[in-house]
């Protein structure tokens, strides 16, 4: 299958080398309606399942790969996958050193994170919503290829998908001590607000973990508006802002 990605959608600009490719949707293009206009990939979210099965096979075809479509559920389980892995595996993160086999993050708000090794032999993508996050999702993933195929960090890249950005991120004090309690530093991703509230900057919380993993570069979402999910209703769908929501997915594979 050869990848031809549609020309509103969001091309990492990440240094990964030759044959590592990702991408994320945007919720145009699709065949859903209502809150779930239109591409919406998320068979979980009471969508009619004859549309989000078309929107699968579009975001497939653009892709040029077989995205696999795992079970999300606020963890740090981790799945690698292969030519035999069916959707519907449980996991916020996933990896491959398989050619033609898409990790694929579905997200409304929370974090898409991208991953290659600097010579091209395995990518892995990551869910990261603040319980992920702070569970560790992104510690196991690299846990994971790096056995696999034995890099560190300065050898590999990241790439920071769209998410809810730190205007519109409101958490409550058990969401900062999450991250305090092993990371003193992380508490300048949060702003304090009325009632003990905070506003949180989830991309800045997942750069200060790659970081400590040994990722000297991160691209992509840099916490200003034009990644927040929140803010652009005509690209984004958004669970905090509508309730109601499909999903849309990051993606990267080895072509």
């Amino acid at each position: 299958m050869n990848a031809t990605l549609p020309t509103d959608w969001i091309v990492p600009d990440w240094p990964a080398p030759a044959g590592v490719r990702g991408a994320c949707s945007v919720r145009t293009g699709g065949v859903s309606s209502g809150p779930y206009a239109s591409l919406n990939l998320g068979d979980h979210v009471q969508d009619d399942p004859v549309c989000v099965a078309e929107n699968r096979r579009r975001f497939a075809a653009a892709l040029g790969s077989r995205p696999v479509f795992l079970r999300q559920v606020h963890g740090r389980g981790v799945a690698r996958l292969g030519a035999d892995t069916a959707d519907g595996v449980e996991a916020d993160a996933c990896w491959t050193t398989e050619r033609g086999i898409a990790c694929t993050i579905m997200v409304a708000d929370c974090l898409p994170v991208l991953v290659a090794d600097a010579a091209g032999r395995a990518v892995g993508a990551a869910h990261c919503g603040w319980r992920g996050l702070a569970g560790g999702v992104l510690e196991s993933l690299w846990a994971a290829m790096q056995s696999a195929v034995g890099v560190q960090g300065g050898e590999a890249c990241a790439w920071l998908g769209p998410c809810i950005g730190p205007e519109a991120f409101e958490v409550g004090p058990e969401v900062r001590e999450a991250f305090v309690a092993g990371d003193a530093g992380a508490a300048g991703c949060f702003h304090p607000l009325a009632r003990g509230k905070f506003l949180a900057d989830l991309p800045g919380l997942a750069r200060r973990r790659l970081q400590a993993l040994g990722f000297s570069d991160v691209r992509g979402n840099d916490g200003s508006t034009a990644w927040s999910t929140v803010a652009d209703a005509s690209r984004f769908f958004s669970h905090r802002r509508d309730r109601l929501s499909g999903r849309f997915a990051a993606a990267c594979w080895l072509g």
